[in-house]
């Protein structure tokens, strides 16, 4: 009985330990050049062969690099923002949500500048949105605090990323509606570690505990 309590206190701590992003089979990257590091063969899509203030219907058929995708939003319209030579793909309903998905299966890394804009298209303060991406193992969201125009966020996955989701959360003042600029997705990661290595690590610390137990008994 001993022995059961301490192997489940042990499991316990080791799930509590494990990195939120590890179990999610997630690593958050805040920085594109951290991002590109752990990633092969990443591709970017500008946007920029849109039109500043354009209302293309979705859902949009695009490519980053060698990888293509699908953009769509819930009323089918996105709004082209920013300006010419550095146009942003915007949501033309603010309560809109953006979704990327239809990547390839090679595809373990999505990620992008992520940021609010005003009815014209412009960047707007004081705007927090939600990212959520998701693989055939579960789901990463986070809320992403008051982002500019240079704030890049993505997200790695040990496996295939499914879609990656963005949506504005309530604005201080005023509407806002979510916007993405320079899409990047990427290959195989290079430096994640695998959910699988914590497991094994877990599985071989308690093999160690049951042994010591026995040899208590001789």
């Amino acid at each position: 009985m001993r022995m059961q309590t301490l192997l489940r206190l042990f499991l316990t701590i080791s799930l509590l330990v494990l990195p939120e992003t590890a179990r999610a089979q997630f690593v958050v990257y805040t920085d594109l050049a951290s991002f590109l590091a752990a990633t092969s063969g990443a591709g970017v899509d500008s946007f920029d062969d849109l039109f500043p203030g354009d209302t293309p219907n979705g859902p949009l058929l695009r490519n980053a690099g060698t990888f293509a995708y699908s953009a769509s939003v819930n009323t089918s319209s996105f709004f082209g923002a920013g300006s010419a030579g550095d146009t942003w793909l915007s949501a033309n309903v603010s309560t809109d949500i953006i979704t990327f998905s239809g990547f390839d299966a090679t595809v373990r890394g999505v990620g992008g500048f992520f940021f609010g804009t005003d009815a014209n298209g412009a960047p707007m303060a004081s705007t927090d949105l939600f990212v959520t991406a998701m693989n055939a193992g579960g789901s990463y969201s986070q809320t992403l605090v008051s982002p500019t125009v240079g704030s890049f966020f993505g997200v790695v996955s040990t496996g295939g990323i499914s879609s990656l989701t963005v949506e504005v959360q309530t604005p201080t003042a005023g509407f806002a509606w979510p916007t993405v600029n320079s899409l990047t997705v990427a290959g195989a990661p290079t430096v994640v570690p695998e959910p699988s290595s914590f497991v094994l690590l877990a599985a071989g610390a308690a093999g160690v505990l049951v042994i010591a137990r026995r040899r208590t008994r001789g």
